[in-house]
């Protein structure tokens, strides 16, 4: 894929033999951002993992200190006073039953994130196989199945981030926008560090973290130490 010229002038920022320190990677990426629109930050996280074992699969989440930058929907299934109480926290979207054939039949996902209290999982189960693929359906390791559904609606808002192992065994996920000041994304890369060394699983044998990647949106990836963020 041929790269444009901002992407090009950015990379030559960027030394591809060099791991960097957080607030040297911070600063470098604020100036490889140098798209028209706020771009995101990311974090791609190589394990050392073997997602294939259940005990090895790395899954949770983690509130960022400055949030995500992004406005976040949130549809809760809940019913009576769990509907209210979401209702009341600020959940975009409230409901049960009727909302299956809304997603199913006409496609509607105007939501980011999905939470259900534990009696409507059998609800929700039915929208497995359109949610699961998506990383929508409700988990209780992500804190998104919960009869506390205010608690979960106002820490999602507040910039709550879900983190899981892909098919390679690496976790992506945003830690802020090119906007935020570099100190602020660092205090929330150092946050969803913390979150990820506590994940570590007991029976890993080996390197737990192969390697740290941030970029963002359109620019190139400047790779950091890990010898410096293992916990």
């Amino acid at each position: 894929m041929k790269k444009g010229k901002k992407y090009l002038e950015a990379a030559k920022l960027v030394d591809k033999a060099t791991l960097y320190d957080v607030d040297v990677a911070m600063e470098l990426i604020k100036k490889t951002a140098t798209a028209k629109f706020d771009e995101t930050i990311e974090a791609h996280i190589r394990t050392g993992c073997d997602g294939r074992h259940a005990e090895q699969q790395i899954r949770g989440a983690v509130v960022l200190p400055h949030g995500t930058g992004k406005t976040v929907r949130v549809l809760v299934f809940a019913k009576g006073d769990k509907a209210t109480e979401a209702e009341n926290a600020g959940a975009d979207f409230v409901g049960g039953e009727e909302l299956i054939p809304k997603i199913q039949n006409e496609g509607w996902f105007e939501f980011d994130v999905v939470v259900a209290t534990p009696d409507m999982m059998g609800v929700v189960g039915r929208l497995g196989r359109v949610l699961g693929p998506k990383g929508l359906m409700p988990n209780p390791k992500a804190g998104t199945v919960t009869m506390d559904v205010a608690k979960a609606v106002e820490e999602i808002k507040a910039g709550k981030i879900e983190y899981r192992l892909d098919k390679s065994n690496i976790i992506h996920v945003p830690i802020g926008k090119a906007s935020f000041a570099e100190a602020q994304l660092a205090d929330n890369f150092h946050a969803l560090m913390d979150a990820i060394n506590k994940a570590k699983p007991s029976s890993l044998k080996g390197q737990y973290l192969k390697s740290v990647t941030l970029t963002a949106t359109m620019g190139p990836g400047v790779k950091l130490n890990v010898n410096k963020l293992v916990g």
